[in-house]
């Protein structure tokens, strides 16, 4: 069976922790264990993903999207939208920088991320945990 919410929050610093708790709470209503490394692999990506948006998304912008989806598999798949257009990218980022190391932690952790336009209504960041993962 496929489950999936998606729900909107406010393009403000605090929703990141609210977009962690109401993934976790989705995930574990649908049966995965709280405890599971893989669980938290979702909610870190959630994290990254969402923190993208408020720090980087459209300055008009006052909402952005987070859907969460249990694959009939047992993967999970995070989807983040905004209305930016700019699609993120890895940077080479040194050694005393103190940002920019986001998205590799997003390429180190998912099965697969990537994005998909939405046309004049901006973006959808997209991260896969595997089946393997999550039980």
């Amino acid at each position: 069976m496929v489950r999936r919410n998606a729900f909107r929050l406010p393009r403000h610093p605090a929703s990141v922790g609210l977009a962690r708790r109401r993934v976790r709470d989705h995930l574990t209503d649908w049966g995965h264990r709280s405890d599971d490394p893989a669980l938290q692999d979702a909610l870190l990506l959630v994290s990254e993903l969402a923190t993208n948006v408020v720090r980087h998304g459209p300055l008009l912008e006052r909402e952005f999207e987070v859907a969460v989806t249990a694959l009939a598999d047992g993967s999970c798949l995070i989807e983040v939208s905004d209305e930016g257009r700019l699609e993120p990218r890895l940077r080479v980022v040194k050694d005393l920088e103190e940002a920019g190391r986001g998205l590799h932690l997003v390429e180190g952790i998912a099965a697969a991320w990537g994005v998909w336009s939405r046309g004049t209504h901006g973006k959808t960041v997209w991260a896969l945990v595997q089946a393997a993962d999550l039980p």
